[in-house]
């Protein structure tokens, strides 16, 4: 049976949606360009939420880049208070997420630690004189 979402996660995510999109379409700071909301979470009782996002650029500009949506929250929970209807409208948080960098990294190194297997049982493959070993000849005194 599928774990059904909590009203607080529906919320946080209603609220990630609607960023994402006044970001892209109604926010005109340059400095806030290339940045993908990956997750927000909300306090229980909604006072404050930690929007978290990760950059194109990675860590290249990401003080600008914070100093912007820093400059911009305020415009963000006007507009966000216009489209999601809730009591409490949250404060709301930027935080750099660093996972999908992280995700990236490990992902080539498991691609390099695969290479690299391949290459010691191609060379362990390998018999005298850089030939395949061939198979054993079955006895055929029977």
């Amino acid at each position: 049976m599928p774990k059904e979402f909590s009203r607080g996660q529906r919320v946080a995510e209603q609220i990630r949606r609607e960023l994402a999109e006044l970001i892209r379409l109604e926010l005109k700071d340059p400095r806030v360009g290339f940045i993908t909301l990956t997750d927000v979470e909300l306090t229980p009782d909604y006072a404050h939420a930690k929007v978290f996002f990760t950059s194109m650029t990675g860590h290249e500009g990401l003080e600008e880049i914070q100093r912007g949506l820093r400059r911009a929250s305020s415009f963000l929970r006007r507009e966000l208070g216009r489209r999601v209807r809730i009591h409490t409208l949250p404060e709301l948080h930027f935080v750099y997420d660093p996972s999908v960098e992280t995700g990236n990294r490990i992902s080539a190194l498991i691609d390099q630690a695969l290479e690299s297997d391949r290459h010691y049982a191609e060379e362990a493959g390998e018999g005298e004189a850089g030939k395949p070993e061939s198979p054993p000849e079955e006895d055929s005194s029977r």
